[in-house]
């Protein structure tokens, strides 16, 4: 009975993915709108768009042995674009089973986000259809997560200007993925996207509702903790949708259909329905007629418009527009708090994490990794004012500034750092934040290290005291070794002048590493031990000159007979005391 649940848990949390299309394969050729010449890309965090146009970028990708990896820095290149990072997203993602024409849909919709200027979006009859990898046949197209590498600025109703993300999935229970491949990724689309898109083909099933049972009950978890919602907006998409006699194409028919889908449930079903209203703040649905034969048969089909259906066209320019509209998508939240593109990035790197572990997380997992990515983001706000208000301070194009006002200037520009963090909503509670805290504490106070390195080395005076202390120490050990072979104390003299021969090696090559930039760690040790020295040097340096009198007073009984020791003495004490 145990293991039943547990396949039945993994069943449930792999809902949706992502894949193909319905129709047959392509043909490609470049079209007004797709940057590109071809539909399949391959670009890592390694190299460089070329072209510099727009491609579906993997950035979550599945291993041959299933294990997952998140391409960091194909994502933060997209993310942390400058013109986006600090905007409010949208992540608006298409996820089912695959092989249903997932990728096929996303494409009608970037070719809306780069024309929606216009009435005529769809374009020209003959443009072939590129964008996200799609073809037709019975084996999958993509896999893990695809995020288009153009992020879109739409200007909402109120003024806002945010920034739209769209997100290709790989389709659910293909014959090369395990359970938990599918799982995780629908996991990972539904957490991270505003708008999910439940890509269904022909009718919603039993199944179709119970792969979403998993989902929905860490939802319910989760509002324990947060008493919100966890999830945004649901869209079921019926495609092929046969039976329009009954409950028409579009999103009114889909309402009908779906709450008497939901309401004729046996009664023990009904928590499915129940789960999914209390995980999810919006739910809708919209009915697609079938796209024609000519698209399902043709093996040679690129998604050219006059081969598709027009009834399928005319519900098409019906729902591309409803879900992507700026009066109607949704901006990411999480725990009430909008999310930045800078933010999804931390919650992306945090829910990933849950993932890499061989089995899947208990739902309470991803609360945690939910309110450790919510920190997070905080403490990289805090910091990344900290780091702006200190560049004004005491940055490169900044004079140097006096040791006690920098302090005073860090303390203040700290305390304002450590209230932007404490004024952001974060889930967990105080005392999961607390730690979060006090890691800002700490990096700030690092930082501020740095700081004040980069403040003293616009001193000259800072700058002179590795040579100033070098100079010191060879003109002590020079009077030293005089001293001292005067009396006749031959090995101090000889130790005195060792330590002056390495002190003007010494010299020279930190002049050498200084003027070069070559051996940059010995130059750092250099510079410690210096630092050390100046710090002692006042102190103890002019004690040792005042002492060597004295000292030698005492030297000649080491190096000399007895009965001229006196004499030594003498000579000393007239000479020096």
């Amino acid at each position: 009975m145990l293991t039943l649940n547990r396949i039945r848990a993994c069943v449930c949390a792999s809902v949706l993915g992502a894949g193909g299309v319905l129709t047959a394969g392509l043909h490609q050729r470049k079209n007004s709108w797709s940057l590109s010449d071809k539909n399949v890309y391959d670009w890592s965090s390694e190299e460089e768009e070329p072209d510099g146009r727009a491609r579906p970028i993997q950035v979550l990708l599945v291993k041959d042995d299933h294990t997952f990896e998140l391409d960091e820095a194909a994502l933060s290149r997209i993310l942390l674009a400058e013109e986006v990072r600090d905007r409010e997203v949208v992540a608006v993602s298409v996820a089912g089973a695959f092989r249903k024409g997932k990728s096929f849909l996303m494409d009608f919709m970037l070719r809306y986000m780069y024309k929606q200027a216009s009435e005529d979006w769809l374009g020209d009859n003959e443009e072939p259809l590129t964008g996200f990898s799609w073809r037709g046949g019975s084996e999958r197209e993509t896999t893990g997560i695809q995020i288009w590498s153009e992020v879109f600025l739409v200007d909402k109703p109120d003024g806002r200007k945010v920034a739209v993300l769209l997100m290709d999935t790989q389709g659910t229970f293909d014959s090369q993925s395990t359970l938990r491949d599918s799982a995780t990724v629908f996991a990972l689309s539904t957490m991270i996207s505003s708008m999910q898109v439940y890509n269904i083909s022909q009718n919603v099933q039993e199944d179709d509702l119970q792969h979403l049972q998993l989902f929905t009950e860490y939802g319910r978890l989760a509002m324990e903790e947060t008493f919100l919602k966890p999830f945004q907006s649901l869209i079921f998409l019926v495609r092929d949708w046969s039976f329009p006699y009954e409950f028409p194409y579009g999103q009114e028919g889909g309402m009908k259909f779906l709450e008497k889908r939901l309401k004729n449930q046996h009664e023990e079903l009904q928590n499915v329905r129940k789960h999914i209203h209390s995980c999810f703040t919006n739910i809708s649905c919209f009915l697609m007629p079938h796209p024609g034969l000519k698209v399902a048969t043709n093996p040679n089909f690129d998604g050219r418009i006059v081969e598709i259906d027009g009834d399928f066209l005319n519900n098409l320019k019906v729902l591309v527009p409803w879900l992507l509209s700026p009066r109607n998508i949704d901006v990411k939240e999480i725990n009430g708090s909008k999310i930045t593109c800078r933010g999804l990035l931390e919650y992306f790197k945090a829910y990933i994490k849950i993932y890499q572990g061989e089995e899947l997380p208990h739902p309470k997992s991803m609360l945690q990794a939910t309110a450790e990515a919510n920190n997070l983001a905080a403490v990289a706000a805090a910091k990344d004012l900290y780091n702006k208000k200190m560049e004004d301070v005491c940055g490169g194009d900044r004079p140097f500034l006096a040791p006690n006002e920098l302090q005073a200037r860090h303390g203040a520009i700290r305390e304002e750092a450590l209230q932007v963090f404490r004024g952001v909503k974060k889930m967990g509670g105080e005392e999961f934040s607390r730690r979060y805290l006090q890691q800002l504490e700490s990096e700030i106070d690092e930082v501020f290290v740095q700081y004040i390195k980069h403040n003293d080395s616009k001193n000259i005076f800072h700058a002179a005291r590795t040579p100033a202390t070098l100079f010191v120490v060879i003109f002590v050990m020079y009077v030293a070794a005089g001293i001292t072979g005067f009396v006749g104390v031959d090995i101090i003299a000889s130790l005195c002048n060792m330590i002056l021969g390495l002190a003007l090696i010494t010299l020279c090559t930190w002049a050498y590493i200084r003027y070069s930039g070559e051996y940059r760690e010995l130059g750092a040790v250099i510079d410690q031990v210096a630092g050390a020295l100046w710090d002692q040097q006042r102190s103890v340096f002019p004690y040792v000159l005042c002492q060597i009198p004295y000292i030698l007073l005492f030297l000649p009984s080491l190096t000399h007979p007895q009965g001229s020791t006196n004499e030594v003495r003498e000579h000393v004490q007239c000479k020096y005391l």
